[in-house]
C-alpha cells in the first residue's frame, strides 16, 4: 500500500470515529442537551444537587423506594413507563429552554433529566432481575 493510501485510511478511520462519537452524542437527549450546554461554556459537575428542589428530591426518593420494593415485573414496569414519561416532558422543556437561550433553566432541567435516566437504568436493572 502506497503511503498516500495509507494516510488516507488513517485520515478516513478518524474521521469515522468521530462523526459515530457525533452521532451517538446527539442521538440521546441528555448527552445531546449536555452538549449543547458544553457549547456555550456551561457544565452540570456530578455531586452539584445542592440547589435542587426538595419537592423533586422528595419524588426521587419515593421512586427509588418505590423500585426497591418491587415484586413483579409489571411493578417495575409501572414505574419505567412513569420515568419514560417524565423524560419525554423534561426532554420538550429542555428544547424549548435551549431555544429560548434560557440556559440556567435548560441546565436544571438537565440535572433533573439526569436522575430521571439513572432510575431509567435501575428499572432496566431490575426487569432483568426478573429474566
Amino acid at each position: 500500500m502506497s503511503e498516500r493510501g495509507k494516510e488516507e485510511q488513517e485520515y478516513s478511520e478518524s474521521y469515522s470515529a468521530l462523526v459515530n462519537k457525533a452521532y451517538h452524542t446527539l442521538l440521546k437527549p441528555l448527552s445531546r442537551g449536555l452538549y449543547m450546554l458544553e457549547l456555550k461554556g456551561m457544565v452540570i459537575e456530578e455531586g452539584t444537587d445542592s440547589g435542587a428542589d426538595p419537592e423533586f428530591l422528595m419524588e426521587l426518593m419515593e421512586i427509588n423506594e418505590a423500585l426497591d420494593e418491587v415484586k413483579t415485573p409489571e411493578e417495575a414496569n409501572k414505574i419505567g413507563q412513569h420515568t419514560k414519561g417524565k423524560l419525554a416532558v423534561l426532554t420538550e422543556e429542555i428544547d424549548a429552554a435551549l431555544l429560548k437561550g434560557e440556559l440556567q433553566s435548560a441546565k436544571a432541567l438537565l440535572a433533573q433529566m439526569k436522575y430521571f435516566a439513572n432510575i431509567e437504568e435501575k428499572v432496566k436493572e431490575k426487569l432483568s432481575e426478573f429474566m
